[in-house]
């Protein structure tokens, strides 16, 4: 899991920097593709993890498929009634999406292929607008999709409102290369169409580059045309005037025959990174909570045999032996297994590092166990309940810096042992642990 999970970030965080190049035959597309079949193919992800994630797998499957047909896919976006599925007919040359004269007319995203770019393998995705009445969950699907997109092209029908620059700065969040889209372009005049792409490129000069917002008209105006005939009589009739998308339709095809492989690709890795990390939390959280009841278990068991274990120092040594035993069950827990004698030896590094921090309480911890060979095992009643609160908080301390090395793939990360076991120390309620640990401990002695 960890190889690939790393050559996608990787990949990812050069496309970041910026130092991931561009290019239509880029080889990273099979290394991605290779990836993204480790990621479906993973025997250690749990089957309840995959099936909680169910849809995100089935992405990373369609996406896999995209890979492989070398498919470019791009998301139709922007406000209602700004004509987006009419832009998507237009540039397909047929009646693909549905056109309607009421808002939220494109309910689901809707996919089809333009035929004219099928060797570039150009898919147009209609969207739903992103401000109907009442249409959250509609909104949300168009994000969706426009983040699983190689490329969004942005519909507007005049200046910006403050949502759709809302949205266009969210959707450049996404890395995705944009493209913004004067629709119904033949509404004005010459110079105030270029008034108004002049505008536009000012408002959106840090995510749209100049050369990617253009005009279109993709569902003109009838023109009105009047008829004479032989006697004279005129009669008024309109007649439809074709589309004008041909500037769009040649960035598109250009940007895919040059980029489309590589954007495809890109997507593919930053979403499957995603994922990757997603993934590995869920296993963690799950981990952490079959984790928590081993320590829980040895909590329990090692502050009763503290307690009452009457030997001087022997409690210590049976105190170690059942924390070593804790931390071999937890890297099983964890997938990571360890050795008795890694065990111990992690045992022992926690335990320096925790007598650095709190030497008073393994102080108290020596006293007690000194004061049974004085007592004659009347600090059974007398120091059981503290000593075995003590021995259950250095568990839990031992069991929580243990799982942090384990979660750090059997290391204690960039900073080492000590700031890992002093973080464990502040991130925990000691008052709280030791109240709990006496309660439970007085409770079974009654027994």
């Amino acid at each position: 899991m960890a190889a690939w999970r790393e050559r996608l970030r990787g990949f990812a965080g050069r496309f970041r920097r910026g130092e991931a190049s561009v290019r239509p035959n880029d080889a990273r597309g099979g290394a991605v593709a290779a990836s993204l079949r480790g990621l479906l193919e993973d025997p250690s992800i749990p089957a309840d993890v995959r099936e909680a994630m169910g849809a995100d797998f089935r992405r990373v499957e369609q996406m896999l498929d995209r890979l492989e047909n070398e498919e470019l896919h791009v998301a139709v976006f922007g406000r209602v009634s700004a004509g987006k599925s009419a832009l998507g007919n237009a540039l397909l040359g047929r009646q693909a999406f549905t056109v309607g004269v009421l808002h939220g007319t494109t309910t689901e995203a809707d996919a089809a292929r333009l035929d004219e770019a099928a060797a570039a393998g150009l898919v147009l995705i209609d969207t739903p607008g992103i401000n109907e009445l009442g249409g959250e969950a509609r909104e949300k699907l168009a994000f969706e999709v426009a983040e699983v997109s190689d490329l969004i092209v942005f519909v507007a029908d005049g200046d910006l409102t403050r949502e759709e620059r809302d949205a266009l700065r969210a959707l450049a969040s996404t890395r995705r290369p944009l493209l913004l889209v004067l629709n119904k372009a033949d509404r004005y005049s010459d110079d105030e169409r270029e008034g108004l792409l002049e505008r536009l490129r000012q408002h959106t000069a840090s995510l749209v580059r100049r050369e990617d917002v253009v005009a279109v008209a993709a569902l003109p105006s009838p023109r009105q045309v009047v008829d004479i005939d032989a006697d004279g009589n005129e009669r008024r009739r309109s007649e439809a005037r074709p589309a004008d998308v041909a500037a769009l339709k040649s960035r598109l095809l250009a940007i895919a025959e040059r980029e489309g492989k590589a954007l495809s690709a890109i997507n593919a890795g930053l979403f499957a990174g995603r994922l990757t990390d997603q993934v590995s939390q869920r296993i963690a959280a799950a981990r952490r909570e079959v984790g928590s009841g081993v320590i829980r278990q040895y909590c329990i068991a090692k502050a009763v045999a503290v307690a009452l274990n009457p030997v001087p120092v022997a409690d210590l040594l049976l105190a170690g032996g059942l924390d070593a035993a804790m931390v071999v069950q937890l890297g099983r827990v964890y997938g990571l297994p360890l050795t008795r004698s890694e065990s111990g030896r992690l045992v022992a590094v926690i335990s320096t590092q925790l007598a650095a921090l709190m030497g008073a309480v393994w102080g108290v911890q020596l006293v007690a166990s000194a004061l049974k060979g004085i007592s004659g095992g009347l600090s059974v009643v007398v120091t059981a309940a503290a000593q075995g609160a003590l021995g259950w908080y250095a568990t839990v301390l031992i069991g929580r810096a243990a799982e942090h090395y384990l979660v750090a793939g059997k290391s204690w990360g960039e900073h080492g042992a000590k700031r890992a076991v002093a973080d464990v120390v502040a991130s925990l309620d000691r008052d709280s642990i030791l109240r709990e640990a006496r309660e439970e401990i007085l409770k079974r002695l009654r027994r």
